[in-house]
C-alpha cells in the first residue's frame, strides 16, 4: 500500500517522458514521509516509449519510489489506460498525469493536502499552457472562475471546468463513479467521468496556483474528440440536469448557435422556449422560423426581443471573452443570478 498512486497513460510518448519523469522527480512531497507509486500504463506504444520508461522505473526504484509498467499490445485507448493503470495501483490518492504535461515542484503536495481532508472532492489546479498563448481564452477560461462556476459552468462546450491534467482524488472518488468510459479515440472519457462525478454530488475544488504546465499540440489525445461528440453530452446534461425543472426560458443568441439549441431540444422542452433574445436590431422584431428537414415543416416560430426584455430564466448561446467586454457587460447590467437565472452554453 502507498499513500498516492500517480497515474499515467502512454501512447507513443518517447518525446514527452523524460521532461514529465524530472518534474515527478522533483516533487516536494519526496521528501516527506509519504510513499509514491508511479503506474504507468503503456497502450500499445510502437516507439521508443517502453525502453525509455524502462530507465526511468530504475532510477526511481533506486530513490524508493515504486514503479510499475503495465498495458497492451494494441491500443484500447485513454480511458481503458487509466482504468488499466488504476486497476495495477495500491495509493489511497490519485494523482492524474498526462505524459506530454509537466508538474511543477508542489504539485501534489499541495493537492494530497487539500484532498486528504476532502475524500468527496476532485482536486484540480490553474495550468500555464505551452507553447505560451497557444489557447489563451480557454486558459482564461479555467484559471479564473470562481469557486461556484467550477459547478455553475459545467454544460459549456470547454468542457470539465477542472482541467483533466491536473485532477487528484480520493480513490473513492474513482470507486464510486466506476471508473472510465472505454469507448476508445474520440470519446471524452475525462467529461463523462467529469459529469458523472457531479451527478453523484461529489465535490469540485481548484487549488489556486499554475501546478500544471499543460501542453498543446496537433497529437494530443484530446483533439481526436469532436466538437458536436462534447456539444451533444453538454446538451444531454442541460437537458436531464436543467431544463427538465424549468418552465418558459429564454434563448439568447437569434444567431446560428441559438437556432441549433432550439432545433436539438426534446419535444418537451422546445415547448418551453418563449424568446429569443438578442443585441443585433436586424433581428429584433422578427419572428424565427425554425424549419426541421427531417420533419419538412416549421417546428417552432419563435419572436426576437431585445436582451433587456428578456425574462428569466434564459439559456446562454454566446461564447465568452469574444466582444471585447460587450456580452459581458450587457449581461451584468441584468442583475441577474448565474446557476438560478441563466446557463452558459456555449
Amino acid at each position: 500500500m502507498c499513500d498516492v498512486s500517480i497515474i499515467i497513460p502512454v501512447f507513443n510518448g518517447e518525446k514527452w517522458i523524460n521532461n514529465c519523469m524530472k518534474s515527478i522527480a522533483s516533487q516536494t512531497i519526496l521528501d516527506k514521509e509519504i510513499k509514491l507509486e508511479i503506474v504507468v500504463y503503456d497502450d500499445g506504444s510502437t516507439d521508443e516509449s517502453k525502453q525509455i520508461l524502462e530507465k526511468w522505473a530504475q532510477y526511481f526504484t533506486e530513490k524508493g519510489v515504486y514503479f510499475i509498467i503495465t498495458g497492451a499490445k494494441t491500443t484500447r485507448g485513454v480511458g481503458a489506460a487509466k482504468n488499466g493503470a488504476i486497476s495495477m495501483s495500491s495509493g489511497s490518492f490519485l494523482c492524474f498525469q498526462d505524459i506530454d504535461d509537466v508538474m511543477q515542484p508542489e504539485r501534489i503536495m499541495q493537492q494530497w493536502q487539500y484532498a486528504v481532508n476532502h475524500h468527496d472532492t476532485l482536486v484540480g489546479s490553474r495550468i500555464s499552457r505551452m507553447p505560451p498563448n497557444s489557447t489563451p481564452r480557454y486558459v482564461s477560461w479555467a484559471n479564473n472562475m470562481t469557486p461556484s462556476q467550477l459547478m455553475l459552468q459545467i454544460y459549456t462546450s470547454n468542457g470539465s471546468t477542472l482541467l483533466m491534467p491536473t485532477w487528484f482524488c480520493h480513490r473513492s472518488v474513482y470507486d464510486k463513479v466506476g471508473g472510465f468510459d472505454e469507448n476508445g479515440a474520440g470519446t471524452p472519457e475525462d467529461l463523462i467521468f467529469f459529469h458523472n462525478h457531479v451527478a453523484l454530488g461529489g465535490k469540485l475544488y481548484r487549488i489556486d496556483k499554475k501546478l500544471v504546465e499543460y501542453t498543446y499540440h496537433e497529437n494530443a489525445a484530446s483533439l481526436s474528440v469532436t466538437k458536436e461528440c462534447i456539444w451533444n453530452i453538454q446538451l444531454n446534461r442541460l437537458q436531464k440536469n436543467i431544463l427538465q425543472y424549468w418552465g418558459n426560458f429564454t434563448i439568447w443568441n437569434a444567431g446560428k448557435s441559438g437556432r441549433k439549441l432550439v432545433r436539438a431540444l426534446n419535444s418537451e422542452n422546445l415547448k418551453k422556449v418563449i424568446a429569443f433574445c438578442d443585441v443585433d436590431k436586424k433581428k429584433i422584431g422578427r419572428i424565427i422560423e425554425l424549419y426541421c428537414t427531417n420533419k419538412r415543416k416549421v417546428i417552432k416560430r419563435v419572436p426576437v426581443i431585445h436582451f433587456l426584455e428578456a425574462k428569466s430564466p434564459l439559456i446562454i448561446c454566446v461564447k465568452l471573452d469574444l466582444t471585447n467586454g460587450q456580452f459581458e457587460s450587457n449581461l451584468a447590467s441584468m442583475n441577474l443570478c448565474e446557476g438560478k437565472d441563466y446557463i452558459l452554453f456555449c
